[in-house]
């Protein structure tokens, strides 16, 4: 199976979907992120591009990730892009990761650059429809981001709610935050959503949620056969 997960910013993938992500590349998936900024500008305690990149390359290897599709796109002004370029960018990662499943943000986010990132990837998921070289997409999922999904506030939108869990071990919890941690200026003290005991709580919060131990939790929104 291919996974590709598709995300807004560096380090949006490993606190949306990080643990998951080295589950399934250690049972011998690939797994492939689509990063649509790769752009500082903006970034709080603002490293170089190339720190960013080299932080990204760190994270990326230690999650098990095949390949990065990085973009250019102007950070925190999503908005002023035109949609179809947002959506070309990510069918080319559709088609060269050759996705099965497809993680994204949850388009109730409060940040808008992920909202405009859900929105175009929900778009490029019927890639398949268009084009008889696709395999269709088995599935599409949105994740939540501590310190933005949960401030969601606008009550017009649905807000992130979880109906598939991941049971992702003790080990693969402390394999995201390793990942984090690389991004030099992400991770914070407790009791901020991004600090080390605010993620492994989340992690247990889910499992409990589920009957499990330690999980991630995502809105599956679109799914294809069994």
């Amino acid at each position: 199976m291919s996974y590709l997960v598709v995300v807004a910013h560096p380090d949006d993938e490993a606190l949306g979907a990080g643990a998951t992500m080295k589950k399934l590349a250690s049972e011998g998936h690939s797994v492939n992120v689509c990063i649509l900024s790769g752009n500082v500008n903006a970034r709080n305690y603002r490293p170089s591009t190339d720190e960013l990149n080299e932080d990204t390359g760190k994270a990326m290897e230690i999650l098990g990730v095949d390949k990065v599709f990085m973009g250019d796109f102007p950070n925190i002004q999503f908005n002023n892009v035109p949609h179809l370029e947002l959506v070309q960018f990510i069918e080319k990662a559709i088609f060269e990761s050759e996705a099965d499943v497809i993680f994204t943000h949850h388009p109730a986010d409060l940040n808008n650059d992920h909202l405009h990132t859900s929105l175009a990837c929900q778009a490029a998921s019927r890639l398949f429809q268009r084009r008889t070289d696709m395999k269709p997409l088995k599935e599409l999922l949105f994740m939540e981001v501590p310190s933005s999904t949960e401030w969601g506030l606008n009550q017009s939108m649905n807000s992130f709610n979880p109906n598939t869990y991941v049971e992702v071990g003790e080990e693969n919890v402390e394999y995201k935050v390793e990942a984090l941690s690389q991004y030099r200026g992400v991770m914070r003290e407790y009791p901020h959503p991004r600090s080390d005991q605010a993620l492994k709580g989340l992690a247990s919060y889910r499992g409990s949620q589920s009957g499990m131990f330690h999980a991630e939790a995502f809105e599956s929104t679109m799914r294809r056969g069994l």
